[in-house]
């Protein structure tokens, strides 16, 4: 399984990642939005990389051009609520994908830090020899990208899977090495953060990505 840690290398996405983390800049929601939009597009270009083409003639005005197009089925498939905007930056590229949404949520134990993840929706084409973009911005534990990813499968099994996360801790990258297919995934995230605090929110992360992108919720 390949990791693409994008903090290894300098590029735009630093100073992206930056403004998500500040706590002055992130205050601005619909900044906020705009830099996980714009993490969506620039991961979305490089997985465009990785795919498969094909050649076809295309006439223009003078004659006849040969152009590549991307002859994989792309499925697009996010997390709500926080994954929203980052699958928009990768729908904006991918502009002729299928699309999934899976709701998954935490529901805590009374008086207590303990959790359990709650699937409680999903919407999904066939995904079966297709290839499958899973996005979620945030990846703390883990559990909710792998119990995504099981729903998925309930509706077929892909050629391939990329894992897109815009933060993760390394106990969530270890549980996607763990329980997600070693062949046929690849892992792409914007920086990879060392622990998760009581609460289980990655530290020093952002913060809540979904109340960031859209307020509080109870």
């Amino acid at each position: 399984m390949e990791i693409i840690n994008f903090a290894e290398h300098k590029s735009l996405v630093s100073r992206y990642m930056l403004e998500l983390r500040s706590v002055d800049i992130q205050r601005d929601k619909m900044r906020f939005r705009q830099n996980l939009v714009r993490i969506g597009e620039i991961m979305a270009y490089e997985i465009s990389k990785r795919l498969n083409y094909n050649a076809v003639d295309v006439t223009t005005p003078l004659g006849t051009a040969q152009c590549d197009t991307v002859a994989d089925q792309v499925v697009l498939a996010t997390i709500l609520r926080a994954g929203v905007p980052f699958h928009q930056g990768f729908l904006n590229y991918f502009d002729d994908a299928q699309n999934a949404f899976v709701s998954a949520y935490r529901k805590y134990k009374p008086h207590s830090d303990v959790f359990d993840i709650h699937i409680e929706y999903i919407a999904c084409p066939r995904i079966t020899g297709k290839t499958v973009i899973i996005a979620d911005p945030m990846l703390a534990t883990g559990s909710s990208m792998e119990l995504a990813y099981q729903a998925l499968l309930t509706k077929g099994k892909p050629a391939h899977i990329h894992v897109a996360s815009v933060i993760a801790s390394q106990q969530a990258i270890d549980l996607v090495q763990k329980h997600f297919p070693e062949e046929n995934t690849t892992v792409w995230v914007g920086a990879i953060d060392p622990s998760l605090n009581a609460h289980s929110y990655i530290v020093p992360g952002l913060g809540d990505a979904g109340d960031l992108a859209y307020g509080d919720k109870e």
